[in-house]
């Protein structure tokens, strides 16, 4: 799926991050979201690598990457210390600024990245969200029906991993991708059978204490951010079917935490670069080879 990729492993001060690399030209990091890896970004890659030297990584606790233990207060599997990873990696890895793409979960990690490293993401885009906090300050039924595993994985260890695991992990990753509207549309059978296997008991406590955080630290950390605003040029791109579009009004929710923003629906569900691979490329490869501020 990722053909002339090398794929390897990176050791941060925190975790052990799994990756691939591809290509040549300015440095673009591709961060996935849940219940995904980086496999998620197997149809446009490829493409973005004959002019992009691109990293899709594993987000720690995801994936190959390591698991590490989460703390007290889920400061382990904020994305603040998730950033951290990926800022670490792509310095290892000789760059001093990047583009950062992110879906979901790996949108909120480009979020925090682009307000904890303003002078190393130079620019950033978003698929199919909205801030945290505007996220969390905004909750309407349609949404809490549609997004009910945000507060039910957030519950305190370890009834929610228990109730996954006895439910069934392949069961669990068909039933969350199977999304109302939409279905299973886009997923291969190859990425698939990755995001099942990756799908493991240790990933499910993970990915619980990835939403323990959410509605804890994180919204502290963004909280104590209010009053800065990203400057850099930032893209948000969001599914007509999906229920950020139900719920929400993206590029309003983003014009309250970004200046210089531009946006734009794609004809798919919550998983634009599976879903909507041709459109998602076209906007991502426009986005990211703009030299000057967009019009």
């Amino acid at each position: 799926m990722f053909e002339g990729f090398t794929l390897t492993q990176f050791d941060t001060a925190g975790a052990r991050i799994n990756l691939r690399k591809g290509g040549s030209g300015p440095p673009l990091l591709l961060l996935h979201g849940n219940p995904l890896t980086h496999v998620m970004w197997h149809k446009i890659a490829p493409r973005l690598a004959e002019e992009f030297t691109v990293v899709a990584a594993d987000l720690r606790g995801y994936g190959d990457s390591s698991k590490p233990d989460g703390g007290p207060d889920h400061a382990g599997y904020s994305f603040r210390s998730m950033g951290q990873d990926q800022a670490q990696l792509m310095a290892a890895l000789g760059f001093r600024d990047y583009f950062v793409c992110g879906h979901d979960r790996g949108a909120r990690v480009a979020h925090r990245m682009a307000l904890d490293y303003p002078d190393r993401v130079t620019k950033v885009a978003f698929l199919d969200i909205v801030p945290t906090h505007h996220v969390l300050n905004n909750i309407r039924k349609e949404w809490a029906v549609d997004s009910y595993h945000w507060f039910f994985m957030a519950q305190p260890y370890d009834y929610p991993e228990q109730m996954l695991i006895a439910y069934g992990l392949e069961r669990y990753i068909r039933r969350k991708l199977d999304k109302k509207g939409v279905g299973m549309s886009g997923f291969t059978p190859e990425a698939l059978a990755e995001y099942i296997r990756c799908c493991t008991p240790e990933n499910i406590h993970a990915v619980c204490e990835d939403y323990r955080a959410a509605v804890s630290i994180d919204l502290a950390h963004d909280e104590a951010d209010l009053g800065r605003k990203l400057t850099t040029p930032e893209l948000v791109l969001w599914g007509e079917r999906s229920h950020v579009n139900r719920s929400f009004r993206p590029i309003e929710a983003w014009r309250e935490r970004a200046i210089n923003i531009r946006g734009k629906t794609l004809p798919c569900g919550h998983y634009p670069a599976e879903q909507s691979p041709e459109e998602t490329y076209t906007e991502l490869r426009a986005f990211f080879r703009w030299e000057d501020e967009p019009q």
